[in-house]
């Protein structure tokens, strides 16, 4: 039995937009929490030998100390990670001295206004080239095929669901997290953001050339519609298998892998999932559509 995915597509394109809507409204209203290294600052982390003071408690003491902004957020049963503006030594000094009790310092880290801004400007950079890029190479690649879809359709498309939904959603998600919990966009979730970007286009690619393969096969027999829906139909045990192997191992180092990496692995495990359903649901059917509305004009 074949599903038919081109046949419920707008129910795939209006489930997708309403998600893609939400984050575009939710950065545009609570914005993108940058961490230390895109916004410049000082980051104090601390630790306890016994109990740790209640965080309003530590809130409460640090408003004392004359900063415009402070964050303080847990560390692990014990610790508090404290992230405020680029800090001179007085000002560290009586940040240690207002803390309740007696914690130790394990960690400090500054960094100026002018690297943190350079550091954004080379991510958005680097998010840009891999793009252009990915585009380039699948372009390349399926350049062979019979001329049915134009090859450059498969990379625009491929890259342009990766970045407008993929990411997209994911800093949606961000946004919400750093407006109510005080999630910070750091380096390893830009990197973790870049790994869902390569993540959701293989995936693509490897449905992509199913088609390919098929249409090559049965552009005679077959009309391209039924020619996608086996394809996807043919890849689709694949995807989610893959998919899922992936998950357990992230999920599992979301739940036993400790504070300090569980927003890197939960954007993992957000790109994974969004990857395999834009690649299944929506890459496919908009090189169908795309394709139908190109010959139309012709």
């Amino acid at each position: 039995m074949i599903f038919n995915f081109i046949k419920h597509r707008k129910i795939y394109y209006i489930f997708s937009a309403l998600l893609v809507l939400l984050s575009i409204g939710a950065i545009l209203t609570f914005g993108l929490l940058p961490g230390i290294e895109f916004a410049g600052g000082s980051m104090l982390e601390v630790k306890y030998e016994e109990e740790r003071p209640p965080i309003e408690e530590i809130r409460e003491n640090l408003r004392g100390v004359d900063l415009q902004e402070t964050q303080v957020q847990p560390l692990g049963e014990k610790g508090v990670l404290i992230r405020t503006e680029e800090a001179d030594e007085k000002t560290y000094e009586r940040i240690m001295e207002t803390l309740p009790g007696a914690p130790q310092e394990p960690h400090f880290e500054a960094i100026g206004p002018t690297i943190g801004e350079e550091l954004r400007h080379r991510s958005i950079f680097a998010v840009v080239i891999a793009s252009l890029l990915v585009i380039l190479y699948i372009a390349i690649s399926f350049k062979e095929e019979d001329g049915s879809i134009n090859s450059t359709k498969y990379g625009v498309v491929a890259t342009s669901v990766a970045f407008l939904h993929d990411i997209l959603i994911i800093l949606g998600i961000f946004a919400f997290l750093g407006y109510f919990l005080e999630v910070q966009v750091t380096i390893p979730i830009a990197v973790a953001l870049l790994t869902t970007l390569g993540y959701s286009i293989n995936d693509t690619v490897v449905i992509f050339d199913r088609i390919r393969e098929n249409l090559q096969k049965h552009k005679e027999e077959k009309e391209l519609k039924e020619i996608v829906d086996v394809s996807l139909n043919e890849t689709i045990g694949r995807s989610i298998s893959t998919s899922l192997t992936t998950l357990f191992v992230l999920l599992a180092l979301l739940i036993l892998g400790g504070t300090t990496l569980f927003y890197f692995i939960l954007t993992l495990v957000l790109g994974v999932v969004l990857g395999t359903y834009s690649s299944i649901f929506l890459a496919a059917p908009l090189v169908f559509d795309w394709n139908n509305l190109t010959d139309k004009k012709k």
